[in-house]
């Protein structure tokens, strides 16, 4: 038996083709998942139409609020002139210039402030 002082060669083997194409498969694996995260960023479902639908909720919301406090303020406003009197004969005063018989009407024309004297 020979013992040889020179480590023996490994046969070639073709780590360079095998690496090169896990790396075009890495890379297209990075592109498909850069394409879903920018899909689910600003896509037709994406988190940039959430806020949106968000805000114009939170617009809707305050909006629907006043609009339903104004309904109430109708309704109140109604109720009062289909029961109470003295509400018919105020806004007939006010929005009509109305008066009672034996009324007198004084109409004041606008004056301008005066000025203050030092």
């Amino acid at each position: 038996m020979t013992v040889s002082s020179k480590p023996a060669k490994k046969a070639p083997t073709s780590a360079a083709p095998q690496s090169r194409g896990r790396r075009i498969v890495q890379y297209a694996l990075l592109a498909v998942g850069c394409i879903f995260f920018l899909d689910a960023l600003v896509g037709d479902k994406g988190l940039v139409e959430l806020v949106k639908a968000r805000q114009d909720f939170r617009a809707l919301e305050t909006s629907l609020l006043r609009i339903r406090t104004e309904n109430a303020r109708l309704r109140e406003e109604a109720r009062l002139l289909r029961e109470d009197a003295d509400t018919i004969e105020r806004l007939a005063r006010e929005r009509l210039g109305l008066i009672k018989p034996g009324e007198k009407l004084f109409i004041l024309k606008d004056v301008p402030p005066a000025k203050p004297q030092p």
